[in-house]
């Protein structure tokens, strides 16, 4: 993995605020959450996603950023259902709307194989929800990037249907000014300070997705 420079600091202590603060919003995945969910069911789930996450954060520094973002959509529009997942043959998915369609295409690609790697284990398949595959991903990368490895709840249900319409409604506007931001992050539960980690590990996952974009994806040279 190319070297990361002093920004990691930074992008460290709010990316963990961010992963840290994410169980206040749970919204449209009612379950019963509770750790080593799978314990009997599925017992490698947990170390076969982070196998895989691994793996790709190597081939790629913006799986990093670019999954902690993913989780934070997913979770702000419906409830962590993996909703933002879902993908439709015309595009009119919430993936494709608004500040969704900026999401990395890496942290998808890495979410998207770590799912089939669990459904693949075997007893396995259908057994382990998109939903926590992408939690699980959320703190691997987090402890990954040198941050703490906490336990995740799990338990979460998979979203069956997504609404393109309402992610530019939901989600934190460029243009949002302090008051709006407040009174949007506490319709959710959530505090200013809250409101800030968020605010700042979302947007240093967009900054590293559009630097990947116009300089090939060459994350070496940030310092």
């Amino acid at each position: 993995m190319a070297a990361r420079g002093g920004s990691n600091g930074v992008f460290l202590v709010l990316t963990v605020a961010a992963v840290l603060l994410m169980p206040g919003i749970v919204g449209a995945a009612r379950a019963q959450l509770r750790q080593n969910y799978y314990g009997s069911s599925c017992p490698s789930a947990e170390s076969t996603v982070r196998s895989v996450i691994s793996q790709h954060l190597q081939q790629s520094f913006a799986v990093g950023p670019g999954t902690l973002r993913l989780f934070f959509h997913d979770c702000f529009v419906r409830g962590c259902d993996a909703s933002v997942m879902l993908m439709a043959p015309n595009g009119d998915d919430e993936s494709h709307s608004g500040a969704d369609a900026t999401l990395s295409p890496d942290a998808v690609d890495a979410i998207n194989k770590a799912k089939a790697a669990v459904e693949a284990l075997p007893g396995c398949a259908g057994k382990v929800s998109c939903a926590d595959i992408l939690a699980m991903a959320a703190r691997d990368v987090v402890s990954l990037l040198g941050g703490p490895n906490y336990a995740v709840e799990l338990g979460r249900l998979d979203g069956k249907t997504f609404n393109r319409a309402i992610v530019k409604h939901v989600l934190p506007g460029p243009g949002f000014n302090l008051d709006q931001l407040n009174s949007l992050f506490a319709q959710n539960g959530l505090t200013q300070t809250d409101m800030i980690a968020l605010s700042g590990a979302s947007s240093c996952a967009c900054c590293y997705y559009f630097m990947s974009l116009t300089s090939a994806g060459d994350m070496g040279n940030l310092q």
